[in-house]
Parts: C-alpha cells; structure tokens; sequence
C-alpha cells in the first residue's frame, strides 16, 4: 500500500473523519486492510434455507481475481460497467473488483426492462454488463456481457472468471478518479447520471458514524435494492469502513412484512433502515407477537416519515427511528444523531463537517420558519461535482455558493429541519405554501386510507388547489360521504387551509422502480 497505513486509515474512518490521501482506491485501502477472517457479510436465501458467512478475506481475494480476469477481457481503467444483480455477494465481489481494476460500475436494479437496461448503456456508453440469470434476455448484444449463472453462447459466467482470473494488485487510483456512476430515480425527468469517486465511500465515515451509529459488533440491515446509492449507504461502504456485519436477505417478489419482522429477531439485527413506506406497513402489523429485542438503532430515510408510524413503532419497541436526508448525489447530510432529542416528521440537523441551509433563489439563508430550498456547501464530504452528460459536467445545481438539492424544508428556531417537499412539487394557494407531505401524513392518520399522494391542482381563484389521490384500506368503499368526511379529519389534524379539496379515489399511485411517488404524472405532466 503506496498511500496511508491501514491502521491509521480504518481508524480515522471509525472516528467519523473523512479526508482521503491523494491516492486512494476503496476496495484496496478498505476491504483488502480488514481483517481476512472477520465477517463482513451474512446472507441469507429468499427462502431463507441457506446461510452464508462471507469473510473480509474472500471479498478480498475473489475480487482480486475479478479485476483481473476483467482486464484480461480488455476493459482498461475508466471503462464503464453496467452491474444489474440482485442481493447476493457476487454483488459485493462485482463492485470491489471494479475498483480494484479502475473500472467505473453502474449499479441498477434488477427490476430495470429491456428499455431501462438499453437507456443506461447508451447514456454511459458502457463497454461491459454483469447481471444475475433473471436477466439475461434484457441485455442486447454488444458489450462484453458477464452472467452470475450458467453462461449461454456469447456470455462469460462470474464464477469461472473470479476462479480463473489472475489476483493481480489493484490500479493505483486518484481518490477523485470516478468509481461509480449511479442514475437518480426519475420522479420529475429521465434518469441522470450522478458520478461519484473513491473518496466519496470514505466520506461515509459520516453517515456511519454519526447518523447510523454503527458498532464493529453489529450486524446492519438497510431494505434498499443494488441499484439505487441508499445500497451504498446500507450495504456497502459505511458498513465496510467501519467494520460492522451487513445483513443481506435476497427477497425477492411481493414484499413479504411478516418474515422481515421474523428475520430481525432470528438474526439478532442490531441496526436497521427502511423506507417510511415499509415502516407504515409494519405500523399495520401486531408488532407485540415479534422478537425485536436486539434492535439498538432504527433509521428511516428515502422520503420523510410520518409521525403516526413513528408513533406505533416506538411503543412497540421503545426505540425512535432516526431519520436522515441525503441524496444520491450525497452522504448523509442531515440526521438525527445519537443521543440527539427526536422530534417526529424532522429529518434532524445537518451532521457534523457539513453546511447545509434554507436558503432563497439567491442563496440568502432564510429566518427560522421560513420555507425554502435545502443547500449544501460546495467542499462538503462525499458531495458530486455535478451530473454526468454527453457533453461533460452539467453544474447547473450549483449557484450563489450552494448546491441546490431541487428540495424544499424550513427549519426551526433550534436548527432542526422539515422536510416539505421538492421544488416542483411545492403547492402555492392562495398566497399558501403548502407541503404535500404534511397533507399526505395528515390523510394516512385516517382509518380508511392505505397510500396518499397530493399535488397542486390548477384553479382559476387560487391558483392552485390541494388535490389528494387515495388508495383506500382493503374492503373500503370510495364514496362521497368517505371524501367529505377525510376532508373534515384533514382540517383537525394541520391547518384548515391545507385540506383536500378534491379528492380522488385511485387503485395504485404511479411510482418509479425505487418505489418512489411520481407527482409529476399526477399532475398530468
């Protein structure tokens, strides 16, 4: 190792301390200088059958060997690579060999089609894809083409390249050299491409630290899917840096809440994240009938969190979820950390070595209780330059000396921030702004509504008007008297001038692949 000795560098990370030396490559500096026979991973089947320990030392040595039976496949450093694998180790050993290789990867889910996969080579213009059997007949011919499976004329199978490759050292990469490139969800336009570099996983040391209170005798689960950064935050470089357990249960097909909740208490889970979707979902079930006794920390993120499934958790298990805000093309920036006083639907404060702020079109920071766009400064740890375009680094987000996130919050006397909604999707009635997300966790304190999502509708008085879309609870009828009677358990539970008033009953609520809402199609756009 040509840059920092391992010691000092695992210990700093552990520290929460983020700066990486000049030369810098993740998989190199981090994984190959843990201890070989300590777990880094614990997997478990989708039918929960197999159990698999997977040690530092064979993450370390089968992507040793990747790297090098990829670049004797002719992909020298800084081609691109296309990764659309499920959750299995070969995803972990994937990504490490890449970087150990120079490589850029391109993780997506594995619920990408046809088109997606095609649209993400094309944008990239990446030379290479690896995916698990499930996807094989989504890939087009043309890149070289790598199959976690029995390999088909025209592929190359993973596990014949990790057993025959040479385990060559690792390119002697720049900690601003990219290593990966993720695409963003799409909930207002076509996916972009967010480049991130080496020291982009160090600067996880924060999010590890100081939002997810991670122990080197833990064991963390985080419900993300590959393809999304929230995979990185959950299931690879904090844990990795820090040297706590990663939980990694395959799933797969309907989401199944019942054997999750039974997962954590056969494992023995200490730390654990997920989306406020999920948490709602499990607000639903008897959570007194599950062994959830070896929680220590619980994390909500991806979107805010409603105080009523807050609510329920906490009594269930005596713990409050901490959420947190970042975004893919950040750590964690905002959170609430360790033995800080939670105050549900708040997304916490910006987390130590970061600058965030409410500020205005001009980049004035904003007085307490006003609402405006969420900023981070420019030099923050783990923040992108800007997207990845045909034509190079579009940095249009950055102005007046912040980063605009495209995000909306205000932030209280005591420096706690709330989270109101994005930019686009900020309703203005009359002389009003009114956040979607408070309306909507207003709307699922009823009884009868399952899933909600409100926009701002046109209207020729006010200019806009709230308008809620409702997915009822099983074996609810949509009626007239049920809307009239939401809207009037709306207004007693925020302000009056927030109510629905129209009200849409609706079967599903469109969602991008990361199960995130797209207002924009409700709003007809």
């Amino acid at each position: 190792m040509t840059t920092a000795e391992p010691k000092t560098l695992l210990g700093a990370a552990r520290a929460g301390q983020t700066a990486a030396p000049a030369r810098f490559n993740f998989a190199r500096d981090v994984v190959d200088a843990q201890d070989p026979d300590r777990v880094a991973l614990t997997w478990v089947s989708a039918d929960t059958t197999r159990v698999r320990d997977v040690t530092y030392g064979t993450l370390a040595d089968a992507s040793s060997r990747l790297a090098g039976a990829l670049a004797g496949l002719g992909l020298a450093p800084g081609a691109r690579v296309l990764v659309v694998m499920g959750r299995v180790p070969d995803w972990h050993v994937v990504l490490l060999a890449c970087m150990k290789a120079g490589l850029v990867a391109l993780p997506g889910t594995p619920l990408l089609t046809a088109g997606d996969i095609a649209y993400r080579l094309a944008a990239s213009a990446a030379q290479a894809v690896v995916t698990g059997p499930d996807q094989l007949a989504k890939v087009p011919a043309g890149p070289i083409r790598i199959v976690a499976g029995t390999a088909p004329p025209g592929w190359h199978a993973l596990d014949d390249l990790i057993a025959t490759g040479p385990a060559t050292g690792a390119v002697d990469t720049a900690a601003t050299d990219p290593m990966l490139i993720y695409f963003t969800s799409g909930t207002t336009s076509a996916p972009k491409m967010v480049p991130r570099d080496h020291a982009y996983g160090l600067a996880h040391a924060v999010t590890g630290v100081h939002w997810m209170d991670l122990r080197p005798d833990g064991l963390h689960w985080t419900l993300t899917d590959t393809g999304w950064a929230k995979a990185a935050w959950g299931m690879m470089f904090p844990q990795l840096l820090l040297g706590t357990r990663i939980f990694l249960y395959e799933g797969g097909g309907a989401f199944d809440a019942d054997l999750h909740l039974r997962l954590i208490g056969r494992h023995g889970v200490t730390s654990f994240c997920a989306p406020p979707t999920l948490y709602r979902l499990f607000a639903q079930m008897d959570l007194g009938t599950y062994d959830l006794s070896s929680l220590r920390r619980c994390l909500g993120a991806g979107e805010p969190l409603n105080p009523e499934a807050m609510r329920v958790w906490t009594a269930a298990t005596g713990l409050d979820i901490a959420d947190g805000y970042g975004q893919t093309e950040s750590i964690a920036v905002v959170g609430n950390m360790p033995g800080m006083a939670i105050r549900p639907g708040s997304m916490g404060r910006p987390l130590p070595g970061i600058e965030v702020a409410v500020v205005d079109e001009a980049g004035a920071e904003l007085a307490p209780e006003q609402i405006g766009h969420i900023a981070v400064r420019p030099g923050a740890p783990g923040l992108f330059d800007g997207y990845l375009t045909a034509d190079g680094i579009d940095r249009r987000a950055f102005r007046h000396g912040w980063y605009y996130t495209g995000d909306t919050a205000r932030r209280d006397a005591d420096g706690y921030l709330w989270f109101i909604g994005r930019a686009d999707d900020l309703i203005l009635s009359a002389a009003y702004r009114i956040s979607p997300f408070e309306v909507e966790s207003a709307l699922l304190e009823h009884p009868a509504v399952a899933e909600s999502a409100v926009v701002g509708a046109p209207d020729p008085i006010r200019g806009q008007i709230v308008k809620a879309f409702i997915v009822l609870a099983a074996g609810v009828e949509g009626t007239p008297a049920l809307a009239e009677d939401i809207q009037a358990f709306c207004k007693r539970q925020t302000a009056p001038y927030k109510y629905p008033r129209e009200i849409a009953f609706v079967r599903a609520l469109p969602k991008t692949i990361s199960g995130k809402i797209r207002r924009v199609e409700l709003r007809g756009g």
